[in-house]
């Protein structure tokens, strides 16, 4: 173990780095939107029970596996793992869904920036084609988009070269009670104005009917489904962050206050936007065109708009570069476990590849736009958004759990035990059945239920096929995590253990 390793200088650090990893711009720009079309406070109810159920046990998982390797994820299978067994393979995982989110998501990153700018000059005034205009010339724009992407990785990775104490606890502290008050002061705002009851009923009141309408099958599915997604599990983010925990508090505790804090800014966010896009009759949808165009409009018609439009963008710069922040972190611990480098090089070989590899992305929107790898009308992003989320975040999930479950793993006495060191509540070790059986099945419904969504309207063949191609990536997911590695493989992995 790495008794020099560096640690958190106080219990909010962790908290709120943490929490700034889990918040990003889906639980901004699609959460409420899904909230009120699925019923409102009676689909919240549905949420937090399965954020409960899912999220929950895997975060605990995640740092307990940091804490009791006290490494990233580049080296902490190996550490904990029994010889014999093939779990350090998925530090390679873990590397590429790093890599691969931060690919196209210091793009959106850098949108938000750009944004900022805009709407703090002016220059997103005018009728709601002349706002949809300006993001339609931003992405047509290889130019620009390069400039900001560039720009979030430059500001994020320099964060980062600082240290953990030094650089990412203590800019993310500012950076999370930044974003949290600004987003006090816009809730405010918000149900202050004409006509947002019409919103806030939409958003918080119980409303069985559109849930009916939905289907409840489609309702609990959509809670689930978000509930597992929100935390940023299975790629080693909160992971990373475990491993620079002390001793001194249990990680039930630390786990909680984490997830109550991530779901509480999701929850503030949908008071943000849907009561104002209600009092301005403008249809509250989610995705890009809620935040680039719907919002700027909605702005524009407030007293003092720019004002507002300003702080909601540096509000949302501020979700975005947390997440990039910790998910950078984690791709130079991995780089320095995996590699043997020093930080300093870690930081600038990350710096380079990152950069390069954000490119496509950014070209995929002009350039590159012939380029349709998921079908028609999709982009490069689409196909790296799909590659980390409909796979490497759920199989690595699934693998984080039966590691911690497994006899072949790390074991759930051992999970437990390093779970509750320190202060604070115990782990409620009678999930154990749980967690060893039913998670990881309601975990692979989610991820064969993803792959049906995506390809369902693309025919029957290709549908098929697509099928396929999950249920063999998962049976290798699975073969990994029971099948013994050759006796050669077995010695060196043990010898690296010792």
């Amino acid at each position: 173990m790495q008794e020099n390793r560096e640690k958190f200088g106080s219990r909010l650090g962790f908290i709120l780095v943490s929490a700034g990893c889990a918040v990003g711009l889906g639980n901004v720009w699609k959460f409420p939107y899904i909230c009120g079309m699925n019923g409102g406070a009676a689909f919240i109810l549905i949420y937090l029970v399965c954020l409960l159920l899912l999220g929950f046990p895997i975060l605990i998982c995640e740092f307990s596996i940091g804490r009791g390797s006290k490494k990233s994820v580049g080296g902490a299978l190996d550490a904990l793992s029994p010889a014999g067994t093939r779990w350090h393979h998925f530090k390679w995982f873990a590397y590429i869904g790093n890599y691969m989110l931060m690919m196209f998501y210091t793009m959106v990153a850098g949108w938000m920036m750009y944004y900022v700018v805009l709407m703090c000059s002016g220059r997103l005034r005018g009728d709601l084609d002349q706002i949809s205009g300006k993001f339609t010339e931003m992405l047509d724009s290889p130019g620009t988009m390069a400039f900001w992407t560039i720009v979030t990785i430059v500001f994020c990775i320099g964060i980062c070269s600082l240290g953990l104490k030094n650089g990412v606890e203590k800019i993310t502290k500012v950076m999370m009670i930044a974003l949290i008050l600004l987003m006090i002061v816009m809730a405010v705002r918000s149900v202050t104005l004409d006509n947002s009851i019409e919103g806030i009923k939409f958003y918080l009141i119980p409303d069985f009917g559109r849930m009916a309408e939905q289907g409840i099958g489609n309702v609990v599915f959509a809670a689930m489904t978000h509930a597992f997604f929100t935390i940023s599990v299975g790629i080693g983010s909160m992971e990373i962050f475990g491993s620079y925990l002390s001793d001194d508090r249990r990680l039930t505790g630390e786990a909680v206050s984490v997830i109550s804090l991530d779901t509480i800014i999701a929850l503030t966010a949908g008071i943000i936007i849907i009561p104002a896009c209600f009092a301005y009759n403008v249809a509250p949808d989610a995705g890009p065109s809620l935040l680039f165009i719907t919002l700027p409009n909605v702005f524009n018609y407030m007293p003092a708009g720019t004002v507002w439009g300003t702080m909601f963008f540096v509000f949302m710069s501020f979700a975005a570069l947390s997440t990039v922040i910790a998910v950078f972190e984690n791709i130079i611990s991995i780089s320095e476990d995996i590699f043997g480098w020093e930080r300093r090089k870690s930081v600038g070989i990350n710096l380079a590849g990152i950069t390069v590899l954000s490119m496509p992305a950014v070209l995929g929107f002009n350039i590159l736009s012939s380029v349709q790898p998921m079908g028609e009308g999709s982009t490069v992003m689409d196909l790296e958004d799909f590659i980390v989320s409909y796979n490497i975040l759920p199989l690595g999930s699934l693998l984080m759990v039966l590691f911690c479950t497994g006899k072949r793993g790390w074991g759930f006495e051992n999970f437990v035990a390093e779970a509750d060191k320190g202060e604070g509540p115990s782990f409620p070790a009678f999930i154990r059945g749980y967690m060893s059986y039913v998670l990881p099945l309601i975990v692979l419904v989610i991820y064969f239920k993803g792959y049906y969504d995506m390809f369902e309207s693309q025919g029957t063949v290709k549908l098929i096929i697509w099928m396929t191609v999950s249920v063999v990536l998962a049976a290798f997911i699975l073969w990994l995590s029971f099948s013994s590695a050759s006796p050669l493989v077995s010695k060196t992995n043990s010898a690296e253990t010792d």
